[in-house]
């Protein structure tokens, strides 16, 4: 019997995928586990799989089209077998609902708690537990039972597991291992001249033109920079670096990780940063989410860390440190891509040198914040006593539509100002 292949879903927000390359041909015998297709989502590639034995009897679309997701793109089955009822359009297609798991319907919002019973002895009690930490609690194997939450009503939270699995001389779980990055498609020649070449542009292009031309039209984009005084997180990592080659930390922090953690202290004590600007009203965060702006090779990316404050420093560099390889590796969450997933976004370009720079807000969010190099410059450090200190540059572009000139630089001095003083 001849079965459909649909087009799957990546995540509850997207509705339409780019067909990419055809591993098999029609009227090409497959087995299931054969790679059929890959495709692209807006952000991220993935490969789908033969799910039975037989011919690839159909192909429905080409590389580039636009398909929405659950619609039939292919038929396998046995020779001979008609495949019009599951051509997409035709009126005995083949209407696919999509199931709602329980797991698929949990709110990852540090404000839903995951409550289940455990049993002592004769008695029982509820665990009252985010759901960040209860992932984090099993990738580390700690018992949450013996757990006392500090979060609000008793909630165990990310910082508790954290504690207790450095108490009891646990390490972070290793990541698990990512299958290699699906290569982004070449780009196809559509002319060619004696001195050029007219190449198509990627998908992955086309939507961050589009975003970035978005965000510039429809928002009163303004820039403050100001630098702030690098010698604290310096040391910092110095003394991270030390602790991690040592073996007394399971994360390698990073500068971006102390800096990351500086802002989101900020943004606790100036929640109007911490918004979605929706025109004619303001959608206001309890939590921060974090986006990470990072650099691919099928270019930028944005995941977002959801309820990044109530992570420890590291807690925070070992998130992180995930969302940014599986962004690279093109199998991060789409749903976490959504500019309305992050509060609020973190560029870093420090690492290239960059001095100053102007980064473009990720609408609807109100602000982002560009990290540049860290460099010498002079400081006075006491009376008439000058010397050269390590500043490092931060640029942090804002939606005037949302936020004050006044609001945004004291909230830029209030980042310079946790930078300067970081304890962790």
């Amino acid at each position: 019997m001849a079965i459909p292949v649909l087009m799957p879903r990546q995540g509850q927000s997207v509705e339409s995928c780019i067909m990419g390359q055809w591993y098999k041909s029609v009227g090409e015998e497959v087995s299931e586990g054969d790679l059929l297709f890959s495709y692209e989502t807006d952000k991220a590639s993935f490969e789908e799989e033969a799910k039975a034995d037989g011919i690839l009897l159909a192909a429905f679309f080409e590389e580039g089209d636009e398909v929405p997701v659950l619609t039939n793109v292919a038929v396998i089955g046995k020779e001979g077998e008609s495949t019009d009822e599951f051509a997409p359009g035709n009126e005995g297609a083949s209407v696919v609902k999509e199931d709602e798991p329980e797991q698929e319907k949990k709110d990852e919002e540090s404000s839903k708690v995951i409550e289940f019973d455990v049993e002592e002895t004769d008695e029982e009690r509820r665990i009252r537990i985010s759901p960040l930490a209860k992932n984090m609690a099993e990738k580390m194997g700690v018992n949450v039972q013996s757990l006392k939450g500090s979060g609000p009503r008793g909630r165990i939270i990310a910082r508790d597991v954290e504690v207790a699995a450095q108490k009891a001389g646990e390490v972070v779980a290793t990541p698990e291992p990512v299958q290699p990055a699906v290569k982004p498609a070449a780009p196809k020649v559509l002319q060619t001249g004696a001195d050029f070449e007219v190449k198509s542009i990627p998908n992955i292009r086309k939507l961050i033109a589009s975003a970035m031309h978005q965000s510039l039209q429809n928002s009163a984009q303004l820039t403050h920079h100001l630098s702030a005084d690098a010698r604290q997180i310096l040391k910092l990592r110095k003394k991270y670096k030390k602790e991690y080659a040592d073996g007394n930390v399971s994360q390698n922090v990073t500068i971006n990780d102390l800096v990351c953690f500086a802002v989101i202290r900020a943004l606790e004590k100036f929640p109007q940063v911490n918004t979605h600007y929706l025109g004619d009203k303001m959608k206001w965060f309890k939590k921060v989410h974090l986006g990470l702006a990072v650099d691919t090779e099928r270019g930028l990316m944005v995941p977002a860390l959801q309820n990044a404050d109530d992570l420890s420093i590291t807690g925070l560099s070992y998130q992180l440190q995930q969302l940014a390889t599986q962004a690279r590796n093109g199998n991060v969450n789409p749903d976490l891509l959504s500019p309305e997933a992050a509060t609020f976004t973190v560029s870093n370009l420090g690492n290239y040198g960059v001095e100053i720079f102007t980064p473009v807000i990720n609408l609807p969010q109100t602000a982002i914040l560009g990290v540049c190099t860290i460099i010498p410059r002079p400081k006075q450090i006491e009376d008439g006593v000058y010397a050269f200190v390590p500043m490092i540059g931060l640029s942090l572009t804002y939606d005037h539509q949302a936020l004050d000139g006044g609001e945004a630089t004291r909230f830029l001095a209030e980042i310079k100002d946790q930078i300067e003083n970081l304890s962790v």
